[in-house]
């Protein structure tokens, strides 16, 4: 009997280095083996797939062994988070030991695997059949003597590999790319076939900075009633500086009597004026020079616009009067309060 050599690891700061030139061939070949797939990918078998996933009217399980399996995880939760069908990753090995359970009768089982051989897979299906699940396979093998799964199977895609990007041809480097790029172009395709909202879209992404981008709108982030930092076109400057600091927007809102804008003066103004007209400010009203041009926004835009609109040419703006259809005041949005709020 045999036995393993231990594995020699050499310590950090070895003499081994990339060589530039031997990385770019390597991404121009998986280039090659990239458009090899697409070159060769049939298409029906696609539409075929896809359409068993958009008429599932049970769950679609993903399931896969090493690398496939990561995959088939991804798969499920892409999927999952759509929400319109519910998905989830199977583990073969412990489908088999009770976790078959969850399938029902419908259910789709979708099962990944490069060579079409897996042993936890095979041992899989007639179980899952028997559970009345219908099955799904995408596999790289050609032939059905090499390819046993896709034999099994109610639906297979083929998916054309010219060869692993590893030197020896083993390590799924390639492969295992090529099921994600297939799969997540099919969820592409249900999304589009669905006709799925940005609105449907962000009930299932409520955090981090996707689901705050298509949830928020400037209502929801903006600085309103008593925290607004307003003033009237007569008042004098020097009278307004405590309103300008106090409320920590970097400008007053110059309204009339009923609210309605009619300028922005900012802390920046402040500066300007000061340099230009010394102790002359002191008899200088906020009206005399203010902006009265400035860019403004409505409560119902998403928030992420008010981010780009701030941004946008001539030059950057740290804040955005929020106005009604009849350019009443009723906010004042912030990019630092946009920043605050995850956006």
């Amino acid at each position: 009997m045999g036995s393993l050599h231990p594995q020699v690891t050499e310590l950090p700061g070895s003499s081994h280095k990339i060589d530039n030139g031997e990385l770019a061939n390597l991404f121009q070949a998986q280039r090659r083996h990239l458009e090899h797939f697409f070159d060769h990918l049939d298409l029906a078998q696609a539409a075929d797939f896809a359409q068993a996933l958009l008429d599932a009217t049970g769950a679609i399980f993903f399931t896969g062994v090493g690398k496939s399996g990561i995959v088939a995880q991804k798969l499920s939760q892409t999927l999952a988070s759509l929400g319109f069908a519910r998905a989830g990753f199977l583990s073969p090995v412990d489908a088999l030991h009770g976790d078959l359970g969850a399938v029902f009768p419908g259910d789709l089982l979708v099962l990944l695997s490069k060579s079409g051989a897996s042993e936890e897979l095979l041992a899989l299906v007639p179980c899952a059949r028997a559970k009345g699940a219908r099955l799904l396979s995408l596999t790289s093998a050609a032939g059905s003597s090499a390819n046993p799964l896709a034999a099994l199977c109610d639906v297979n895609v083929h998916l054309p590999l010219q060869r692993e990007l590893c030197p020896f041809g083993l390590a799924p480097v390639t492969s295992a790319s090529i099921q994600m790029l297939f799969g997540d172009t099919i969820v592409a395709s249900l999304m589009a076939a669905r006709r799925l909202t940005k609105e449907q879209y962000a009930r299932n992404h409520p955090a981090g900075k996707i689901g705050k981008s298509l949830i928020f709108k400037v209502k929801d982030v903006m600085k309103k009633k008593a925290e607004l930092p307003l003033c009237k076109e007569g008042d004098m400057i020097m009278d307004q500086l405590t309103e300008l600091t106090s409320k920590a927007c970097g400008c007053l809102l110059v309204v009339d009597d009923m609210f309605h804008l009619i300028g922005t003066f900012t802390d920046g103004d402040l500066r300007r004026t000061l340099k230009a007209s010394g102790a002359a400010i002191f008899n200088l009203t906020v009206g005399e020079m203010c902006n009265r041009n400035p860019r403004t926004i409505s409560p119902d835009a998403m928030a992420v616009e008010a981010m780009q609109k701030m941004e946008s040419p001539p030059s950057a703006v740290q804040f955005l009067p929020v106005v009604d259809d009849h350019n009443v005041v009723i906010g004042i949005i912030t990019l630092h309060g946009l920043v605050s709020a995850g956006l």
